[in-house]
């Protein structure tokens, strides 16, 4: 008889959630406006609780300032049975806004360590001048183990 494992998905714990957003610096925000859901890519950081990124004036920013409550992703594929993937779900937060919670300078200190010449005259991506911060206020994640040492090989019993 021969058996063949099956992956193993499961529910991050918390500090694999964390590592996860620690160790990626692209993710995607997700927005709704009315029975409208948008999903676009944008770079961070993560500086529990915040994720810090930064963009330009535009639609995502003129919704997210009528509806602040919004989910970011981000994951690793490394194969259709080996994945990680967290969700983020918090209110966002321009600098300019009454409810932003965080200090600019952290924030900005934080998206450096990504890209040094941010907001300098050396940025590549001027257009992107607006500070945002998004509070880690629900962080829940899950994973697909392929269990490779077995993948594809017949287990005798």
């Amino acid at each position: 008889m021969t058996i063949y494992v099956k992956p193993t998905i499961r529910s991050l714990r918390g500090d694999e959630a964390q590592a996860l957003l620690v160790r990626n610096s692209v993710g995607r925000i997700a927005f709704s406006q009315h029975d409208r859901v948008d999903i676009e890519p944008i770079h961070y950081v993560y500086e529990a609780p915040w994720i810090f990124g930064r963009t330009g004036e535009g639609a995502k920013l003129l919704t997210l300032s009528h509806n602040s409550w919004c989910a970011f992703e981000t994951d690793e594929v490394l194969g259709m049975f080996d994945w990680e993937s967290v969700v983020v779900k918090g209110p966002f937060s321009p600098r300019n806004s009454p409810f932003a919670a965080w200090d600019y300078d952290r924030a900005v200190n934080a998206l450096r360590r990504l890209l040094p010449s941010t907001l300098t005259d050396d940025d590549p991506t001027p257009n992107r001048d607006i500070v945002f911060g998004v509070h880690a206020s629900e962080i829940s994640g899950r994973c697909c183990v392929s269990n490779l040492a077995l993948e594809g090989l017949a287990v005798a019993t």
